[in-house]
């Protein structure tokens, strides 16, 4: 005998009843409604007074135009499948939701084209395999998308995936622990847990663009490409990153190359390595540096699992060299970096930065809270000078 216990999501909350949506998150005004009807005024209070946090420090090399990656993948998406008639799109692009659309941006695919869109649930495991079938045959695309932090939860499923050859292309929100307001629980700290292959089988790929423009650029190059790739973007918005003259480096001119790590600034005291939401911090520190004499470099790593050969080589001759990240700072990029670089005859000094710390709760309070402020990066790089 099997028993079903069949309820209403999101029961007696107007607007929500119902709809799986209430799993991602509740509108401001539905909760005042919802709060309002049962007589709790001083949460209403609360939430009719908070004021929205804003970014108040001034980074250098970037711009004001504070745009959220995550919110623009599927609108990206939408724009390369566009091209297709609808039995093209049918049979070549498949994708599967976990019931977190609006947050990890794939609610524009919904909107625009459902009829290759199926809300799975709550079911990461679930979802990433049945994205991996649809993509198990030559040319078709399996698309899926959830927080970083759930990617632990499908590893299992990665590398049957990668066995079987299959395409997937995921989008993992929420990385890192920039303005994560869900505190740790909801960190997106081990993102390199999803390159869990073998060395003979080099065919799963790891990009973090640094802002929208290398997030479009990033996106169209490796839609079609086979195998297994990941992009990852952070919960907070992100500048657009300047170059020398003022103008953006990320423009419509940029073209991705995977696997190629990219010069922001030059250095000949040293070099900075970075990506994703901490690049901008990175340059902000990088210059500054170099207004007080000393000629700090900055390297952006998009793809964040493949060695750059050229770029090694470049830093073997160079001094000093600082990783800074976001992510576990026992599981990322770090560790790997370093690594790389003996083996390439490195001998000057090497340090990385990484998230060390549990969740001290707020949204913009977590990055300087684990000592990953552009202030803290400045400090660090001026100790090993």
């Amino acid at each position: 005998i099997g028993l079903v216990n069949r309820r209403t999501m999101a029961e007696s909350i107007e607007g929500a009843e119902g709809k799986t949506e209430i799993h991602d998150v509740i509108g401001v005004e539905q909760a005042i409604n919802y709060l309002k009807q049962r007589n709790y005024q001083e949460a209403v209070t609360m939430l009719q007074e908070a004021e929205n946090p804003e970014e108040d420090h001034e980074y250098l090399g970037s711009d004001d135009n504070w745009q959220k990656n995550r919110y623009k993948f599927g609108e990206i998406i939408n724009g390369i499948i566009d091209d297709m008639d609808e039995r093209e799109r049918r049979e070549k692009v498949f994708v599967v939701d976990c019931d977190l659309q609006g947050s990890t941006g794939i609610d524009s695919i919904e909107d625009k084209y459902p009829e290759i869109f199926i809300k799975g649930g709550v079911m990461e495991r679930n979802n990433y395999s049945a994205a991996a079938g649809f993509g198990f045959d030559e040319d078709k695309q399996g698309i899926f998308a959830t927080f970083s932090a759930f990617s632990e939860m499908v590893n299992s499923e990665i590398k049957m995936a990668r066995l079987n050859d299959s395409n997937v292309l995921a989008h993992f929100s929420h990385a890192g622990v920039d303005w994560m307001a869900d505190n740790t629980c909801h960190f997106g700290d081990n993102i390199f847990f999803t390159d869990n292959g073998l060395k003979e089988l080099e065919n799963t790929r790891l990009y973090f663009p640094a802002d929208l423009g290398q997030m479009r650029a990033i996106i169209k190059e490796i839609f079609a490409d086979e195998g297994l790739r990941f992009i990852f973007s952070t919960r907070s918005a992100v500048p657009q990153i300047l170059d020398e003259n003022g103008d953006l480096y990320y423009d419509e001119k940029y073209e991705f190359q995977p696997g190629k790590d990219e010069v922001i600034r030059a250095g000949e005291d040293g070099f900075i390595i970075s990506y994703g939401a901490m690049l901008y911090r990175c340059l902000d520190a990088v210059e500054k540096l170099k207004q007080e004499g000393k000629d700090i470099g900055l390297i952006n790593k998009p793809t964040l699992n493949l060695v750059d050969e050229e770029m090694i080589e470049k830093l073997g001759n160079k001094e000093k060299v600082l990783l800074v990240e976001a992510q576990n700072e026992k599981t990322g990029l770090g560790i790997r970096f370093g690594t790389w670089l003996l083996q390439a005859g490195f001998t000057g000094d090497y340090d990385y930065m990484g998230a060390t710390k549990l969740g001290h709760g707020g949204v913009k309070a977590q990055i300087p809270y684990q000592n990953l402020s552009s202030q803290d990066i400045k400090k660090r790089m001026e100790k090993m000078l």
